[in-house]
């Protein structure tokens, strides 16, 4: 099981209701939040990247979370634009192979063996 699926102990909140809340790749915005979920071992964020690449929606694995800003309704990622473009397109539901199929993608991108997960 890959630790791309949890959230960094570091920047996680309890309290956190992500929705709405801005994501900031390592070199600009990429949209808001449309879906979190915190399910054991499959926690992600869905982002609505609106006009930027087309109105597609990215799911982004919660181990690429670096910090979250509470106040001001921040996520930042540890990817770049050009790294979430390149994703694969958000399906409807993570069955298992859209889960490998980001795991494949993600998990060399996220990867942080010295990270705290939750």
């Amino acid at each position: 099981m890959s630790d791309i699926w949890r959230y960094r102990e570091a920047v996680w909140s309890e309290s956190a209701d992500l929705v709405g809340y801005d994501v900031q790749a390592t070199d600009g915005s990429i949209g808001k939040v449309d879906e979190a979920t915190t399910e054991t071992d499959r926690a992600h964020l869905v982002v609505d990247t609106g006009f930027w690449i087309f109105g597609k929606k990215r799911l982004i694995p919660a181990g690429a979370v670096i910090a979250i800003d509470q106040a001001a309704r921040t996520i930042t990622v540890s990817l770049s634009k050009d790294q979430i473009k390149a994703a694969p397109d958000q399906e409807e539901s993570l069955d298992e192979d859209g889960r490998t199929r980001h795991e494949e993608y993600y998990g060399p991108l996220a990867s942080d063996p010295g990270r705290t997960i939750r």
